[in-house]
């Protein structure tokens, strides 16, 4: 490992800070690794920033030399004073001049508007205080310990990022500062091996959560637990849990190697996409390299292995399975799998979005139906499906639209490329409409089972927005592909349909419940 260590007290000599900096050198030297001392007292420069952004400001020689051992090192270690629950004004400057756009991050049109340039380096922070750490974590909330480790250097890129932080320095004993100073050496040695087994475990399961992109699973159980709901208030079953449980496990997996399929065949897609967000352009690890294609494939039967395996289980233990219900089953399987997957790639040919649309509202509503005894031919499934189909075709459809230049130079072609930006805004609107007209007629007559009962009072005012925001991105002078905003009003008008149908179904379960014991008479 090579490892640079920015000593940054201020004062001249003879401080406990530096002392835990000789005493990590020390450790990290008697490892094997190389390592470099960068003393911020020592080094001739400006603290102060003096140009506008994006202007350049003239690197003094000791900056220039400092700038090239960040590039040259694998782990970067800070020891300083916590003062005034943050950096010393020394280290603050250092930061500001040293951190500049083009060299440790530049700007994007995707995501955050932001991407680090230091990573895969991780880093260490080793700082002293008098205040004690709970005060200073508890009522202070440890401000400096989270500027350094989140909003410097882990915007950077860096990452992991460990913390020691030695409180009460001022009360301390010998004895105790002999111990802090032999917890330094031993941190030293560690990080010359590089980090450690944990730390790469963590890595990985963090990076493992990204591929899932888990903001979109939870639109899948409520659906799920929709249709669960409504076959155990039609059917005298009750409620089977092991189907119940099982189902969703096969769900989550089986969305988990969509999701993950995905990932994989829109790659050269997802590569070229400059205004990807949260809500569009794929989970970004294979494009930042941070999963193999290999690891991604070996994920994805993984994960569809498991969903298939889960389902089969479910329908075994489902009360009235069959076969038609276990053929839907296959369908509705095939048709997730296939979005992406060859042959079908249904993504590829203005398929994608009806496909994500029928998987999470008919076909998600019919299996948890089904897994409680209902019949695929019963009418509550898909008069359930039907308003929920239309609310989410609005949402997939204006996702599309910052992945349109990309799709299109990749020759996949959405509903987006296919019908342009303003006509699928307007299909978008049309669908809003419809959906909040389903709601409507849906509540009016009180299908199926008083599911959708005053609904109508959220998403009209609610659709009525969404429309008036769309109408603005419509008029503006020069096309804004980042609609994060708007896709996420889409998403929160889903939303509404979902949890109201849920509560409602949820309180005629309850209300069956009490009078099945005679608490209450129908």
């Amino acid at each position: 490992m090579k490892i640079v260590v920015v000593a940054g007290h201020p004062r001249s000599s003879g401080s406990f800070s530096d002392a835990l900096a000789e005493s990590f050198i020390d450790g990290a030297r008697q490892a094997g690794a190389d390592v470099r001392l960068v003393l911020l007292r020592s080094l001739q420069f400006d603290p102060n920033v003096r140009v506008p952004p994006h202007s350049p400001q003239e690197f003094e020689p000791d900056l220039e030399s400092a700038r090239e051992l960040i590039l040259w090192c694998d782990h970067i270690v800070f020891v300083y004073p916590t003062w005034w629950a943050g950096v010393p004004a020394l280290l603050k400057g250092f930061l500001d001049r040293v951190l500049t756009s083009g060299f440790a991050f530049e700007e994007i049109d995707g995501g955050t508007g932001y991407q680090g340039l230091l990573g895969p380096r991780s880093a260490q922070i080793i700082t002293t205080m008098d205040t004690p750490y709970w005060v200073y974590r508890l009522i202070y909330g440890r401000p400096g310990e989270l500027a350094m480790k989140r909003a410097t250097w882990g915007f950077c890129g860096l990452s992991p990022i460990r913390v020691t932080t030695f409180s009460q320095v001022k009360d301390s004993t010998s004895e105790v500062r002999a111990r802090w100073l032999e917890t330094a050496r031993k941190r030293g040695n560690a990080a010359a091996v590089g980090p450690s087994v944990l730390d790469r475990f963590r890595g990985q399961i963090a990076t493992w959560i990204q591929a899932l992109r888990l903001q979109f699973y939870p639109m899948t159980f409520i659906a799920y637990l929709a249709g669960a709901l409504g076959a155990s208030l039609e059917r005298p079953f009750g409620w089977h849990w092991i189907a119940f449980l099982l189902g969703y496990i096969c769900l989550f997996f089986v969305e988990a190697a969509t999701v993950f399929a995905n990932d994989l065949f829109d790659y050269e897609s997802d590569r070229r996409n400059r205004f990807f967000g949260p809500f569009s352009g794929g989970s970004r690890v294979l494009v930042d390299r941070k999963i193999s294609r290999l690891g991604l494939m070996a994920g994805a039967i993984v994960a569809a292995t498991i969903g298939i395996s889960a389902g089969a289980i479910a329908i075994w233990f489902a009360p009235s399975a069959t076969i038609m219900g276990c053929l839907l089953f296959v369908f509705v399987g095939v048709l997730a799998i296939g979005y992406t997957v060859p042959p079908l790639k249904l993504s590829h040919r203005g398929l994608g979005e009806l496909d994500v649309c029928f998987t999470h509202s008919f076909g998600v509503i019919l299996f948890g139906y089904l897994l409680q005894g209902g019949q695929p031919l019963d009418s509550f499934p898909w008069l359930l499906g039907l308003p929920l189909f239309c609310a989410i075709l609005p949402a997939i459809l204006l996702a599309g639209i910052p992945d349109r230049e990309a799709d299109e130079s990749t020759g996949k072609r959405t509903l987006v490329v296919m019908l342009g930006e303003q006509r699928t805004i307007q299909l978008a609107m049309t669908f809003i409409v419809v959906s909040v007209g389903l709601a409507m007629l849906w509540s009016f007559k009180g299908l199926p089972q008083s599911a959708f009962t005053g609904l109508g009072w959220i998403v009209v005012p609610h659709g009525i927005w969404l429309i008036w925001k769309l109408g603005q991105h419509l008029t503006r002078s020069e096309p804004v592909r980042r609609i994060d905003g708007i896709i996420a009003l889409a998403l929160l008008f889903i939303f509404w349909f979902a949890v109201a149908i849920v509560a409602n179904l949820l309180l005629n379960s309850i209300m069956v419940q009490l009078q099945s014991i005679g608490i209450l008479t129908s």
